[in-house]
């Protein structure tokens, strides 16, 4: 099955569905959240959103990385470190996976939001390391008299990372 090369969204006119926030995290009032998911990345890792709720306080816990963009109303962000950022209609903010925040909504929030799963580190390293690898390559290619191919660049980069990494000895 194919997806779509483009896929778009009015995000201030979809139809949210409920998503009540967990009792346990309500800290003040009663905070009703909606949410609508319209979008998926190709290696499902990554999903679109958006969502909304109103007055109220709660705390929140971020399972994967997330970006989110304030559409409409405003919420007082409070972080871990006890930290409080105000975000507003044109705002945006990333909450790294594992973290918990407090928000306080004064009277309605909208929000669009990327999240991220967090990929193990075995998936990871080898990204990483692929990412080091180039940059080496893009390094060597500069200091050397004559261009190196990057057929050849590459696999001596890639053993210099994994060296550098403990994967195997040079």
């Amino acid at each position: 099955m194919s997806q779509a090369s483009f896929v778009a969204a009015s995000l201030a006119d979809l139809d949210l569905d409920p998503a009540p926030i967990r009792p346990e995290w309500v800290l003040e009032g009663n905070p009703i959240a909606r949410c609508r998911h319209w979008s998926d990345s190709t290696d499902g890792t990554t999903q679109a959103m958006a969502w909304d709720c109103t007055a109220g306080a709660f705390r929140w816990f971020f399972g994967g990385d997330e970006i989110v963009h304030i559409i409409e109303g405003e919420v007082d962000v409070t972080d871990e470190a006890g930290g409080t950022r105000t975000l507003r209609p044109g705002d945006a903010a990333l909450f790294r996976a594992g973290t918990w925040s407090v928000w306080r909504v004064p009277h309605y929030v909208r929000k669009h939001a990327i999240c991220r799963d967090s990929l193990p580190a075995v998936v990871t390293l080898p990204l990483k390391a692929g990412r080091k690898a180039s940059r080496i390559a893009a390094r060597l290619r500069g200091w050397l008299p004559e261009p190196i191919p990057a057929r050849v660049a590459m696999p001596i980069a890639a053993a210099g990372a994994l060296a550098a990494v403990g994967v195997f000895a040079m």
